[in-house]
């Protein structure tokens, strides 16, 4: 991917603003606009309560560094009791909107019943800002850990991970590989990587820290963070384009999908985006795969993934030869979103394995968050 698409995805205008470019996009932004209009008006999704959807209770997790984290749980649609728990742990620059669908058709399955545990990850969503220096994949294992040890006390857990979601799981293998052989029993990996992420996919310049476009981006985002928002927001329309370019594998997607995933990035500071850059590209746990051979695992990507390609995936399942490695033909890295139904069926599969295997092996145990 060229630089410049991985800063339009990043940071909308910001970029184009510090390097004086804006003024000259203002008539392409205006075309954009009328695009997004049309397309809003033949959109199937108008009567749908898109990323709205109301949880059954809410909470805030206290981090191990204290930033609060907040979380939304949601029981089975029958008002059963629980088999098990399900938690889903969204990507860079997004928030737990993303599961929109997921989140709506998981708690209708009935074999078995499925409690959802969504949490927004640190300075994303609604959940407090923390420091640069936090801003870590490392940290974000130990935030999984904190929700699960919250939210998910006893019982089998599924987790699913998009993304950078998909990430903080392998972080958390790396740190506490005993609860996969003991507690985790499925985890699925949604369009993510096990390591050298600007190899294939982002610029790896783009994720240094030393990049002067990432650091200046970063340092007016401290000074004038106002300045740079609203010079953000001026080239909404434009964003709202790289957006349904680079996430979608598909040019003719619901606009009101690419809506809802502008308006999580949108909603994403340009200092949280610029904080997490160093950590995308040095991450690399391709050794923690390793510790989800005792769990049901699912790796699943789109084969027009421009941000994470689906040669991720191919690596992450030749390590895991027990995986089920399933390609999206034609999604792009939102496929959780514009491949919601195979992305659900997939997991939902997941999930009854994982309650077979453990009704087989007698260890049932009730569900809980406490």
């Amino acid at each position: 991917m060229k630089p410049w698409h991985a800063l339009a995805w990043s940071a909308g205008m910001v970029g184009a603003v510090v390097t004086g470019t804006a003024v000259s996009l203002a008539s392409y932004s205006s075309r954009i606009a009328v695009q997004r209009r049309n397309g809003a008006e033949d959109d199937p999704y108008q009567g749908e309560a898109l990323g709205r959807l109301e949880p059954d209770r809410g909470s805030t997790v206290a981090a191990d560094d204290g930033v609060p984290l907040a979380v939304q749980e949601v029981g089975p649609a029958d008002g059963g009791e629980a088999e098990l728990t399900v938690v889903l742990v969204h990507g860079y620059s997004l928030d737990s909107r993303c599961w929109h669908f997921q989140r709506r058709d998981l708690p209708r399955l009935s074999d078995p019943n499925v409690r959802l545990v969504l949490y927004d990850q640190r300075s994303h969503g609604r959940s407090g800002h923390s420091r640069r220096a936090n801003c870590t994949i490392e940290q974000l294992g130990r935030d999984l850990d904190a929700v699960l040890r919250a939210t998910a006390r006893r019982g089998p857990v599924v987790l699913a991970g998009h993304s950078m979601g998909g990430m903080a799981i392998m972080a958390l293998a790396e740190q506490r590989p005993e609860l996969f052989r003991d507690r985790i029993a499925g985890v699925a990996l949604l369009s993510t990587s096990a390591g050298q992420v600007g190899a294939r996919g982002l610029p790896k310049p783009w994720l240094s820290k030393n990049n002067p476009l990432t650091r200046t981006m970063g340092v007016l985002a401290q000074w004038q963070p106002n300045l740079v928002e609203s010079a953000r927001r001026s080239g909404s329309h434009v964003a709202w384009n790289a957006v349904r370019r680079l996430a979608f594998g598909d040019r003719d997607v619901d606009t009101a999908l690419v809506d809802l995933t502008d308006d999580m990035i949108a909603s994403t500071t340009v200092e949280t985006v610029t904080d997490f850059l160093d950590t995308l590209g040095s991450h690399d746990r391709t050794a923690a795969l390793a510790g989800l051979r005792h769990s049901e695992v699912l790796v699943m990507g789109g084969d027009a993934d421009r941000l994470i390609p689906f040669s991720h995936s191919e690596t992450i399942a030749a390590r895991l030869p027990d995986a089920e490695l399933v390609r999206l033909e034609g999604a792009g890295h939102m496929a959780i979103l514009e491949r919601a139904e195979p992305v659900t069926e997939g997991l939902s599969e997941l999930v009854r394995r994982v309650a077979r295997n453990e009704r087989t092996e007698g260890t049932a145990e009730k569900v809980s968050g406490s």
